[in-house]
């Protein structure tokens, strides 16, 4: 235990040594000796309801546009007849089904 203990204070000073040696450095860089550097922050923006609600309806009216633009003609590639004659094959392909669970 005793060799842990030398080691750990070892690591302390050299912590301690370190620690100067970035604060030196950090001054001919021209840091203020602190460990972080600060930054001037931008003050948040805060917009009124009315800013907002606008911002918000010339949005709406962007996607409302490019949705327009982007809708496809409807294009119809089967007839009324044609579903009917499909619709009317599959009902009697399901009668014969049921007609064939009803014989076994």
């Amino acid at each position: 235990m005793a060799n842990l203990a030398g080691v750990l204070k070892e690591l302390e000073q050299e912590r301690s040594r370190l620690d100067q040696a970035i604060e030196v450095i950090g001054e001919l860089v021209g840091r203020n000796g602190t460990r972080e550097q600060t930054r001037a922050r931008r003050p948040t923006r805060t917009l009124s309801a009315a800013a907002r609600r606008k911002i918000s309806i010339a949005q709406k009216a962007r996607w409302a546009k490019t949705r327009r633009a982007a809708a496809p003609t409807r294009v119809h590639t089967m007839s009324r007849a044609a579903r009917n004659k499909i619709a009317a094959a599959q009902r009697a392909r399901w009668a014969k089904l049921r007609q064939q669970k009803k014989a076994a």
